[in-house]
């Protein structure tokens, strides 16, 4: 391997590595609210967040005793629709960056 080589693969790295930030700096946070019931919750996570019952339950947990809590990471295009469908669904749902 000679330097350009190198040079080109360490850029190429970087580039990824980039792309691969870019893909996990957002998340969907659901707030608390005082309408949904646990089980709305719940099955809204699993339905549309891909969530184990057992994994939206914790997240139902903490959103009801702390008032909110990031139910996905990942690109904004990929969150938006699933946003959407919480919000649509009656969730306090909301599509933030990651600090």
């Amino acid at each position: 391997m000679n330097i350009h080589e190198f040079e080109n693969e360490l850029e190429s790295e970087e580039q990824t590595d980039i792309l691969l930030d870019e893909d996990e700096s957002n998340k969907i946070v659901v707030y608390n609210d005082e309408y949904n019931t646990f089980d709305h919750v719940i099955n809204c996570l699993v339905n549309f967040c891909d969530h184990t019952v057992d994994t939206a339950n914790n997240c139902a947990m903490v959103i009801h005793t702390v008032g909110k809590e990031t139910v996905k990471e990942g690109s904004e295009t990929e969150l938006d629709k699933i946003c959407e469908l919480l919000c649509v669904n009656g969730l306090d749902a909301k599509l933030e960056k990651n600090e």
